[in-house]
């Protein structure tokens, strides 16, 4: 057995310890409870950011008032209307993809721009694709990996190579994207504001301005998709291509069907057509009724940064749209309706880890528990020296992010259970790090080691797609084809980011 094989096995054993997010939420939850008997009634101070020194009871939950207000609170309040309804928005956003992804629009797009791209340029494109896919996860690994197979094997070369450019900017590159709230920006930006304001830390930036939630990372993640291309493109084409070379590829393989088919052209182009209109009636929205406005307190509102989310969807439910009808792909607004039904359908999971986790953290938060973690939290990091570097700090959470990453699967999982804790206690140990420094962070080191880990939920689909060209291709040498990309990845996404914090370079808006 080869290590990588070793290796491969001892982190699948490891991996297998850990139950479900959703269980490890029950047991937290239980476990809290517990925790309540011990501490219940005991009373404990904390210094925050500002110097001020504050008081706090851990509370005891066993009592008649306290037992009601976990039943009472648990559907609509600890759930529904966590984080001013963090759910809501989450499923909103997968209205407009879903239509977007059902219709054929994004299947379409990535074929047709994998035949038109020259064969040199044909890694960094597929790296391009793969980060922009993120919009909806399942079509980067679902079609654009396979189609990158086949797009190599159809120029003669091995389509491994092809596979591991598009994985490394789907999986590896998973938080960069152009397009602003993304349904990643969405889950991470929205639970970030909710956590800090739970705990009295300012939703701010470095510089004292105000943060947009589902927009706070994005002129970072934006810079790190260039980023991302440029090393993933080199990764490729100096590491990959060298290292697995062509292959002998049977006539099916290299015969394999990418093209774009005539009543799929005729369909794109309605589906630009939509697209501007769409953006024309978006930028109509923000110059007039949707415009930026001092309110009665003297304060500046604006609304149209405040709804991008639903401004974003829009534009992705009008291309959509448009696709489908020309492509007869929906016949009727029944198959319209069908569509996002079915992408919401596919949220099941979401739903269910949601419940249980926002009743998890709305508990933490009512004891006072997370309160009492993050003092203990904050006075370790003070003790052992780190409180006065933003740079070592950031490492610290980026270290810790990527190595529970390779056992814990999803990215909202993890953030639920150490947003809540990072957030107010980076920033009262130093104000350098602010909510979207932390969340961002937490973004490269969880996208990071995503292809190297046996526990990423399409790691065993990737793997079954490779097999097809070459059947001994084992889940070790997928995890040593993208070592290279994680490492180089982590690297310099992590130093792009120090930089940011270091001149105090705006994150997003």
């Amino acid at each position: 057995m080869s290590k990588n094989s070793k290796s491969f096995s001892l982190a699948e054993k490891i991996g297998k310890l850990i139950p479900d997010p959703v269980i490890i939420f029950v047991i937290l939850y239980a476990l809290l409870m517990l925790i309540s008997l011990l501490l219940g009634g005991r009373e404990f101070s904390i210094v925050s950011y500002d110097g001020t020194k504050t008081v706090y009871e851990f509370k005891y939950m066993f009592t008649a008032e306290n037992i009601r207000w976990i039943f009472s609170n648990a559907i609509l309040n600890n759930w529904l209307a966590y984080g001013s309804g963090i759910l809501g928005i989450i499923l909103v956003v997968m209205l407009g993809i879903g239509v977007a992804e059902e219709s054929g629009l994004l299947s379409a797009l990535i074929r047709r721009l994998g035949i038109i791209v020259p064969e040199k340029l044909l890694p960094y494109v597929l790296v391009f694709i793969g980060i922009m896919t993120n919009i909806a996860t399942d079509v980067g690994y679902l079609v654009l990996v396979p189609l990158a197979g086949m797009l190599y094997a159809g120029i003669g070369k091995n389509p491994l190579v092809g596979m591991a450019a598009a994985f490394a900017g789907v999986s590896a590159g998973f938080s960069a994207n152009l397009v602003p709230a993304t349904f990643a920006d969405v889950v991470i930006g929205a639970n970030a504001k909710s956590f800090a304001l739970s705990q009295g830390i300012p939703f701010i930036s470095q510089s004292g301005e105000p943060l947009t939630a589902a927009t706070m990372n994005y002129y970072f993640l934006a810079v790190s998709t260039f980023l991302l291309v440029i090393t993933g493109g080199i990764i490729t084409t100096k590491i990959t291509e060298k290292r697995y070379g062509k292959t002998n590829l049977t006539d099916i393989h290299k015969n394999e069907n990418i093209d774009v088919t005539p009543e799929e052209k005729r369909a794109l182009k309605f589906a630009l057509l939509g697209f501007i209109l769409s953006l024309a009636f978006v930028i109509l929205l923000a110059v007039f009724p949707l415009r930026s406005y001092i309110d009665e307190s003297g304060n500046k509102v604006s609304p149209y940064i405040d709804n991008v989310i639903l401004l974003v969807t829009l534009v992705f439910f009008v291309s959509g749209t448009f696709y489908g009808f020309a492509s007869k792909k929906f016949k009727s607004a029944s198959d319209l309706v069908g569509a996002m039904a079915k992408q919401i359908g596919g949220m099941g999971y979401v739903i269910v880890l949601t419940f249980f986790c926002y009743n998890f953290l709305s508990l933490l938060a009512y004891t006072n528990a997370n309160t009492f973690i993050t003092s203990i939290g904050a006075s370790f990091l003070q003790n052992v020296g780190l409180s006065s570097s933003p740079i070592l700090l950031i490492l610290a959470v980026i270290l810790v992010t990527s190595i529970i990453n390779l056992f814990v699967g999803g990215m909202t999982a993890k953030w639920m259970l150490l947003g809540p804790l990072l957030i107010p206690m980076l920033y009262n140990v130093n104000q350098s790090m602010t909510p979207d420094v932390v969340a961002a962070a937490y973004r490269v080191a969880d996208s990071c080691t995503n292809t190297i880990t046996p526990l990423m939920t399409y790691a065993g689909v990737v793997l079954m797609y490779m097999r097809k060209y070459k059947e001994d291709f084992s889940a070790g040498s997928l995890i040593s084809m993208m070592m290279p990309y994680s490492a180089i990845f982590l690297v310099s996404w992590s130093l792009l980011l120090i930089t940011f914090v270091v001149f105090k370079i705006p994150l997003g808006f």
